[in-house]
């Protein structure tokens, strides 16, 4: 299995002035059952066209009966760890999630015992659809820290499981899958090098997005308002940060709500369109899964290269929002 350390500390890494973490490699994975369009309006009162024309959905992906956020993780994080082939050494694992297996113990230990990784530090975050971003700043702070040198972090969640299959406000909406980057310490001006974040949150607005009765609720009017506003906002305040203009950018990955935010939060911060990557389309909202799993896919398909000046978007519940950057390194 995985090589491993154990007991990790601060003090038995060589020190360094500045560290920073620097993307080595990216998973995804998303399970076999997809669920169309008129798989849905065969027993909601909607449509192939009304699911469309509102949200760019057409597909997405859940999990059989029985299956679990941790096995979506352990399959992304598994793909990760091959990616990176030799660099594949870990010392922690962070898994963003708000659908854990089970409210304790945190799933991130059990994820990183099926990857063989038993005995380095796990653990969950949960920021909704800004997880995998929160997650980025949480890993970034435990290598600059000199407390890890190879983080895995994961972001995977099952909505298919909390959201209500009668609903059709939100059952077409979400998709399950995970998404997995290795992050290694490095130099902060090399390429992959997390470069800056802004993160925020407003806790008066926790009722906007929730967990009911056990099924998931969202007021979509007013989500979609603070969405585009809180992604953009978060995007220019990160861009300032790193010393970009909105024209520098040349990928921009935002969470994968929906088509119109995708598109709105782009046209708000003067992004090309040919710039915003989505695979909305093909796997619907997958939560803190869905920023490393369009990642992986525009990395697989080519629409990231190596040199792109890359922007990360997002929010989510809480309500929460954050923002990243990087330039996209050479990746197998």
């Amino acid at each position: 299995m995985w090589e491993k350390s154990v007991g990790v500390t601060a003090e038995s890494r060589t020190p360094q002035r500045e560290r920073s973490a620097v993307f080595a490699a990216v998973g995804a994975h998303v399970p076999s059952i997809v669920v169309t369009n008129d798989d849905l309006a065969a027993r909601l009162d909607t449509s192939d066209e009304w699911i469309t024309s509102r949200t760019g959905i057409r597909t997405r992906q859940v999990v059989e009966p029985g299956g679990s956020t941790s096995d979506l993780a352990i399959a992304a994080g598994m793909a990760a760890l091959r990616a990176a082939g030799s660099d594949a050494s870990i010392d922690a694992v962070v898994l963003a999630t708000s659908t854990p297996d089970r409210l304790v113990p945190a799933t991130a230990p059990a994820v990183a015992a099926g990857l063989g990784l038993a005995g380095v530090p796990a653990f969950d975050v949960d920021a909704v659809c800004s997880g995998f971003v929160y997650g980025l700043a949480v890993a970034n702070g435990l290598i600059a820290a000199a407390t890890a040198d190879r983080v895995l972090l994961i972001g995977a969640d099952t909505f298919s499981t909390i959201v209500d299959p009668t609903d059709r406000a939100t059952a077409p909406l979400f998709g399950d899958g995970a998404g997995a980057v290795v992050l290694r310490a490095g130099e902060p001006d090399e390429p992959g090098a997390l470069l800056a974040f802004e993160l925020g949150s407003d806790g008066a607005l926790a009722e906007l997005i929730t967990v009911r009765d056990g099924w998931f609720a969202m007021q979509g009017q007013a989500v979609y308002r603070q969405a585009v506003t809180r992604m953009a906002g978060a995007a220019r305040g990160v861009l300032a940060r790193t010393g970009w203009e909105p024209g520098d950018v040349d990928s921009f990955v935002g969470h994968q709500a929906n088509l119109r935010i995708l598109r709105a939060v782009g046209a708000d911060l003067g992004v090309d369109a040919d710039r915003v990557h989505t695979n909305v389309t093909e796997v619907g909202n997958t939560v803190s899964a869905s920023i490393p799993l369009a990642l992986a896919h525009a990395h697989a398909a080519g629409r990231i290269r190596a040199g792109h000046r890359v922007l990360l978007s997002a929010f989510g519940g809480g309500a929460t929002w954050g923002a990243a950057t990087l330039v996209w390194p050479e990746l197998s």
